[in-house]
């Protein structure tokens, strides 16, 4: 994934980052094969995530190239184990050139939370990039939910199906505190992606390929529109409400009737 967006072009420099929730059997069979090894220091995460204490997540490291990850993972990602509190951090594997988990490792771990919670265990990727078509779009339309979720629904068929639910807006903050990473939590319990402005996007999903996916789908979108009204003031036609209720219809899916 993070070799697949670095060639996309979302990945400049050290930009974006990953995690990965590890399911019981592999956190299981990873406390036992580190059993020896000798662990980092406890280090404060900066918020709180009592509903995650004690579980182990893979995450890119901070100033890491996503570019990277796939030829040197054991210098650019590491396990990170969380004390029983969720407050606290500690390096089990990993980032053996040192350095810490990404500055957004708050937002990370507060997403993970929601999705635990509302899934049941089933989302376990965050996915953090910066596509450009989308980072432009910030800059054009209102900072809403509503017009994001309709501009990019309507730019293909596969969008309303692929995030039925709509999309989310962050407006622009200082990213890797703990003020952003609440208000991402916060869209994260409506939406599976969720845009900083200014900045980025946000995925989460239940695989590797599906947050890939995701991401691909919004950028290519934002793509289209950014395409469309670089031609023409205002678009012909498009894609209706009753349109969306018959893909909805269709596809067997619960579209967002509020942004009808």
């Amino acid at each position: 994934m993070c070799e697949i967006g670095d060639r996309l072009g979302f990945h400049e420099r050290n930009g974006g980052n990953a995690s990965y929730h590890l399911l019981p059997e592999e956190a299981k069979s990873a406390k036992k094969r580190l059993a020896k090894k000798k662990t980092g220091p406890w280090v404060d995460i900066g918020t709180s995530v009592p509903e995650l204490g004690g579980d182990l997540f893979l995450v890119t490291g901070s100033g890491k190239f996503m570019r990277n990850v796939a030829y040197d993972p054991e210098v650019n990602i590491c396990l990170a184990e969380l004390n029983a509190e969720g407050t606290q951090y500690r390096i089990r594997w990993g980032l053996s050139k040192g350095g810490r988990p990404t500055s957004e490792f708050p937002t990370h771990l507060m997403n993970h939370e929601v999705k635990t919670r509302l899934t049941g265990g089933a989302y376990r990727v965050i996915y953090h990039a910066h596509p450009p078509q989308l980072i432009a779009l910030t800059f054009v339309l209102p900072l809403r939910d509503r017009d994001f979720t309709r501009a990019l629904w309507n730019t293909m068929t596969e969008c309303p199906v692929i995030f039925p639910e709509g999309i989310g807006v962050v407006k622009w903050m200082v990213p890797g505190g703990r003020d952003i990473a609440v208000e991402t939590s916060k869209l994260m319990a409506k939406y599976n992606n969720v845009i900083w402005a200014h900045h980025g996007l946000f995925c989460a999903a239940d695989s590797f390929d599906n947050a890939m996916g995701q991401m691909e789908t919004i950028e290519k979108a934002a793509h289209i529109y950014n395409i469309v009204h670089s031609m023409v003031p205002k678009p012909r036609q498009g894609i209706t409400s009753e349109g969306y209720l018959a893909i909805a219809r269709d596809f067997h899916l619960e579209i967002s009737k509020r942004f009808l």
